[in-house]
């Protein structure tokens, strides 16, 4: 592969490709040739972080249900054990897990490799990387890449392999959690949860962690893994799957739902009447556990909403910090609160990628869960439900996104020159009100609802997000934007209203 080539494979903090056939076009790129060179780099980038000699090394490596994931495994543990490394074969597994074996007193991995691509297509998959630090850094797989695109490795072999069951200690460690916090031997006795685990890694929280613990799991679906998925994309945020875990919740009569992510670093949930406690709501929900413990910050992604806010600093008595999009983002500026003295315990993403301050800062959405399921026991006792914590948040009656292509050369360039125009045209107008600070493109409150417009980092777009309460507040923004728009001839504007 080119240089050019290999670095299309980086996706932000992780590497993505093409694995398998079966979608016409999608020719595959993560070869067995490239799977290798990619693991042989990871043990030298691993090296030169711990100075560590490679036979001194100890790299796990795990996967969620792809159909391509022993392919890729097999690869990547030729590739560590040539290169004199030593190897836990965690065989199926989930994202957060893959962090925790490094911390763990009884395996601590100098680092490890997760096969996932999320909630992507079947044919394709990815490579995620920890360290004991926790996941790389965008700079961190450019690194490595280039490690692989100049394949100057050495071979030594030598390394050993050790079969590891990974997933069972780390569901053992929730439920000694679960057990410790609410008190009890068996906390969900009684209890009705439905798992949905799209056919990907989080069966095991149904069978190994609910069910132990004296749930009634019997309403959960699709927890098989088949890296096929062949109900619908595991993805707290596809409607598809929404509805499927609540019609679980409904026709199982079961108290709350689960739904995850194929590698499980993401959650959401929904009531016993079937409603979705997710997106703003499950911010919402999560913010109202944590502010009762200590009052703190709350760091959430550009597009959450401005009932969120207002439920988050005059509900709960936090304070809300809209940052930008991207679960690394959102996490590293937890962090760098947190350094100043801010106290802030989440950092969490409308896509369901919650990152807990008490739990390594990592987005781990059995964690999530987890924490959730204990406040609803200690609830329950009160004859209370979770739903109860977020009564007074306000919802939008109307969410829209559009994903407006840019059709120029320098899609930067142009993207940036209509968000600082923007910016003084809303300053213009009398029932618009510029929104600062505003760390991501322009976003701009108007009489019942708002909206934001910014500029996506990889690709030629503008992803516009637009909430309000009325269908007259609708037509309003998509008339301002649309008169505004239509001085810059390189933004298609076909899609709004």
């Amino acid at each position: 592969m080119l240089l050019k080539e290999w670095s299309l494979l980086k996706n932000g903090s992780d590497i993505r490709g093409v694995a398998s056939e079966g979608i016409k076009g999608a020719d595959i790129n993560l070869t067995d040739e490239v799977v290798e060179r990619i693991a042989k780099a990871f043990v030298l980038f691993t090296s030169k972080r711990t100075n560590k000699k490679p036979n001194e090394l100890k790299i796990a490596i795990g996967h969620d249900s792809r159909i391509s994931a022993n392919r890729l495994k097999n690869a990547c543990i030729k590739a560590i054990t040539e290169s004199g490394a030593n190897v836990y074969d965690c065989s199926l597994c989930t994202t957060p897990a893959m962090f925790m074996i490094t911390i763990d007193s009884e395996y601590s991995a100098d680092s490890s490799i997760m096969l996932t691509a999320s909630h992507l297509p079947f044919n394709r998959n990815g490579l995620k990387f920890f360290t004991k630090e926790g996941g790389l850094e965008g700079a961190d797989i450019t690194e490595i890449l280039e490690y692989a695109q100049e394949n100057n490795f050495n071979s030594i072999g030598g390394g050993k392999v050790d079969a590891c069951n990974y997933l069972k200690k780390y569901a053992e460690d929730t439920k000694r959690k679960i057990q410790s916090d609410t008190g009890l031997s068996l906390p969900f006795e009684g209890m009705k949860i439905a798992v949905d685990a799209g056919n990907g890694a989080g069966g095991f929280y149904a069978s190994e962690v609910l069910a132990p613990l004296g749930a009634d799991v019997g309403g959960s679906r699709f927890l098989e893994p088949d890296g096929n998925f062949p109900n619908h994309i595991p993805n707290p945020e596809d409607k598809d799957a929404m509805k499927a875990i609540s019609e679980a919740v409904i026709s199982s009569k079961s108290d709350l739902g689960v739904i995850f992510d194929t590698d499980v670093d993401r959650a959401a949930i929904v009531s016993d009447t079937g409603e979705e406690i997710n997106k703003n709501a499950l911010i919402a929900l999560i913010s109202a556990v944590l502010l009762e413990e200590k009052k703190g910050t709350i760091v959430t992604d550009s597009v959450t909403s401005t009932g969120l806010k207002d439920f988050i600093e005059n509900s709960l008595g936090g304070v809300h910090h809209r940052f930008k999009r991207g679960y690394k983002n959102v996490i590293n500026e937890a962090k760098r609160l947190n350094a100043e003295g801010i106290y802030s315990p989440l950092a969490i993403e409308t896509s369901g990628h919650a990152a807990l301050m008490e739990n390594y800062f990592l987005d781990d959405g059995a964690y999530l869960i987890t924490k959730l399921l204990i406040k609803a026991v200690k609830l329950r006792a009160e004859g209370r439900k979770l739903s109860d914590l977020i009564a007074d948040l306000k919802q939008p009656k109307i969410a829209v996104g559009h994903r407006l292509n840019l059709l120029c050369d320098d899609f930067k360039e142009g993207g940036i020159k209509i968000l600082n125009d923007l910016e003084k045209a809303a300053m213009t107008i009398s029932d618009m009100e510029l929104v600062t600070p505003n760390y991501e493109g322009v976003r701009v409150n108007t009489n019942g609802g708002w909206f934001l417009l910014r500029l996506s980092l990889h690709d030629p777009l503008m992803p516009l997000d637009i909430q309000c309460d009325t269908e007259e507040s609708l037509s309003s923004i998509y008339k301002f934007l649309k008169n505004f728009l239509s001085n810059y001839d390189y933004i298609d504007v076909s899609s709004l209203g």
